[in-house]
């Protein structure tokens, strides 16, 4: 039996791609006939999820590493692109689905007025972001722990609704539903990982990557960290259990916001 992705290996034991990937099998209708720009695709690990849903998927990254890994996973119609405009004609699109991608981007505006483009009319953005504000409390232990934005390839932290919603408004893109997840213990168990990951295993200095470099970029590293792997895996039963404690927290906001927005006609 051959092996699986490396990519799908740590899927499995990531809480929080895979609480994500819940939300948007709920959420994200696809008619058969759909042509889905998948703007940031990352390492390719939700993409190839997302694209079992149907549909006609092209995914694009600035990061040529990204490309590289997620090519692996994914196959076929995959494109780099710039920093700014994208590639396509006006109106190509039925839907724009853009995981973490927002708060690596210098100009957000433009990327937003490039994602209103590209949408047909009445076509829908689904977006998620880091989710910022004066209660999560945990974005502060991040940066008491040295974690800067660069380790994260971040340019933002990330935004609120409050934030958010005016530069869709801007970029005609009316907001028509929102939710966030990831709550404090999932949260804290991201953060955990990532430090150690960047204490321990990562290169010297903030990453060149898009995406920084907070977990494997390839498949030679993940293999280089296998051990390491295998005995989280053995605990990962327990670490699900505590972040499953988030359940206990229904009044608190996540520490990731999940938005869908409709091209204004």
């Amino acid at each position: 039996m051959a092996e699986e992705h490396w990519q799908i290996q740590i899927f499995k034991r990531s809480i929080k791609k895979k609480d994500k990937l819940k939300l948007l099998e709920k959420g994200l209708k696809i008619n058969t006939k759909d042509t889905i720009l998948d703007l940031g695709c990352a390492q390719g690990i939700l993409s190839h999820f997302l694209r079992q849903k149907g549909g006609f998927w092209v995914s694009v990254d600035q990061d040529f590493s990204n490309m590289q890994t997620a090519k692996s996973l994914l196959e076929k119609n995959l494109l780099q692109i710039g920093p700014r405009t994208l590639p396509f004609k006006g109106e190509s699109f039925d839907k724009v689905v853009s995981l973490d991608y927002l708060e690596h981007i210098e100009d957000d505006v433009l990327c937003l007025q490039e994602i209103h483009r590209v949408l047909k009319k009445g076509g829908q953005l689904i977006l998620s972001t880091p989710h910022t504000g004066k209660f999560l409390m945990l974005h502060r232990l991040r940066s008491l722990l040295g974690m800067k934005l660069d380790f994260f390839g971040h340019k933002r932290e990330g935004y609120n609704l409050k934030e958010l919603k005016p530069k869709l408004e801007n970029a005609q893109l009316h907001l028509e539903n929102h939710r966030t997840f990831s709550r404090f213990f999932s949260e804290f168990i991201e953060l955990i990982i990532n430090f150690l990951y960047i204490k321990f295993y990562s290169k010297k200095g903030p990453g060149k990557l898009r995406d920084g470099h907070i977990k494997p970029a390839s498949s030679e590293e993940f293999k280089s960290k296998k051990k390491t792997f295998k005995f989280y895996s053995l605990i990962y039963p327990v670490v699900w259990f505590f972040s499953r404690l988030d359940k206990l927290l229904f009044f608190h906001k996540g520490y990731s916001l999940l938005v869908w927005a409709k091209k204004s006609d």
